[in-house]
């Protein structure tokens, strides 16, 4: 993939730029604002360069309308503030407000249209559709650069057609996501451990099918764990669990048993009468688990067992809370493996979405980790070996 230093002089060059700038949001508070910070330094980089840059983004699912809920406006407003300089915000996407507000740019400016998601062709799977947009995109621009990783594994508008239609570079968060997945990939220091959370088992299966070849050690928490305790056998009460999926784990604990690989499941379990807040929590074994009763986090014990193998680790990738972090009761599995990250002597990755939300709402800082992915989903499926048309479309030269 080429840089922003290949696409040679950009003084007075309008340059599209597609950002990841979905954001959680409490009303018009942004309540994590990591993804915007992570755009920073290629947009400050064409700004140096004296680029005009236009910035294009999304913020939710608007599904093709127009709905003011999504508006881009809180992420201008934000990065006005963190860039240092008024971030025009056009009222619409590719109508006659974002073709004034392109046209009146300076040197070294930055404007935003409005969410892309607002268009129909954006996320069309009609290549015609797709392309029709992406030649209105081109016209505001000279050149594109993907900066967007969050959606590299879309084949979308803004961040696969353009770019077969402007020269085209990667950003340096692209370059930096890229090189650190590489190195999960390719070149792991061992022991390698991945640690993987979140609700659904379903969504992780060919992650964990790709990862069983490569990772020395899997942790499993979170939502998850509750259908690999139940493909062992174990009763899981109220937890969540997706029967159909359990022959599939069952396969998997049998497969990394074979491999001599390791899949390190909690001992204990936190749980709950209810999914509430401020449901009385309790300790129970994994494997004694009432019928009356929801997991909601790992156990004490349990927490201190993944720790200390993540903090034996050379390298570690981490993607999904260990229980419901938002609810102090239930936070504890997550921070522990946080503070573990912390302490790894090698690489630790932590790998977007909740992951990376949860870190911060947590107290810890960016750089006690060695890298926060911007891309939750991105990221996954990098690590499961698929192609991602956002990165394919950059390697590939786009249009020369």
């Amino acid at each position: 993939m080429k840089s922003v230093a290949d696409l040679g002089d950009l003084r007075a060059k309008r340059a599209l730029i597609r950002c990841d700038l979905n954001v959680p949001l409490d009303g018009q508070t942004i309540t994590d604002d990591g993804r915007i910070r992570a755009s920073l330094p290629t947009l400050k980089r064409l700004r140096e360069a004296g680029a005009k840059i236009i910035v294009l983004a999304h913020l939710g699912r608007p599904k093709g309308e127009v709905n003011p809920k999504y508006s881009l406006s809180p992420a201008a407003k934000r990065l006005s503030e963190l860039i240092g300089i008024d971030v025009t915000l056009a009222r619409d996407v590719i109508g006659s407000s974002a073709q004034e507000t392109v046209a009146g740019l300076a040197d070294g400016g930055i404007a935003m249209l409005e969410n892309v998601r607002y268009e129909p062709g954006e996320e069309s799977k009609d290549d015609a559709q797709r392309g029709s947009l992406a030649d209105r995109y081109a016209a505001l621009g000279d050149v594109f650069v993907s900066d967007g990783f969050g959606v590299v594994h879309r084949k979308q508008a803004s961040v696969y057609d353009v770019a077969l239609r402007l020269p085209n570079a990667a950003g340096e968060l692209v370059l930096a996501e890229v090189e650190v997945l590489k190195q999960l990939t390719e070149s792991p220091e061992r022991p390698y451990v991945v640690v993987l959370g979140g609700a659904k088992v379903s969504d992780k299966l060919a992650v964990i099918a790709n990862l069983i070849k490569t990772a020395d050690t899997l942790i499993i928490g979170g939502g998850m764990v509750f259908t690999f305790l139940a493909a062992q056998g174990y009763e899981v009460g109220k937890s969540l669990l997706e029967q159909d999926q359990i022959d599939a784990v069952r396969d998997y604990l049998d497969q990394a048993k074979a491999d001599g690989k390791q899949i390190l499941l909690p001992s204990d379990i936190i749980v709950a009468p209810e999914f509430a807040a401020d449901a009385p929590p309790k300790v129970v074994p994994a494997d004694s688990i009432p019928e009356d009763q929801v997991g909601l986090d790992i156990g004490p014990d349990s927490a201190s067992a993944f720790a200390a193998v993540i903090r034996g680790a050379k390298t570690v990738f981490w993607n999904g809370p260990m229980g419901v972090a938002e609810w102090d009761a239930f936070a504890g599995g997550t921070r522990a493996v946080a503070e573990a990250l912390t302490q790894v002597s090698g690489l630790s990755v932590v790998g977007g979405g909740d992951s990376a939300a949860a870190v911060r709402d947590l107290g810890f800082h960016d750089e006690d980790f060695g890298h926060i992915s911007t891309g939750g989903g991105a990221s996954l499926e990098y690590l499961e070996g698929k192609t991602l048309p956002g990165l394919a479309v950059l390697e590939d030269g786009g249009r020369q």
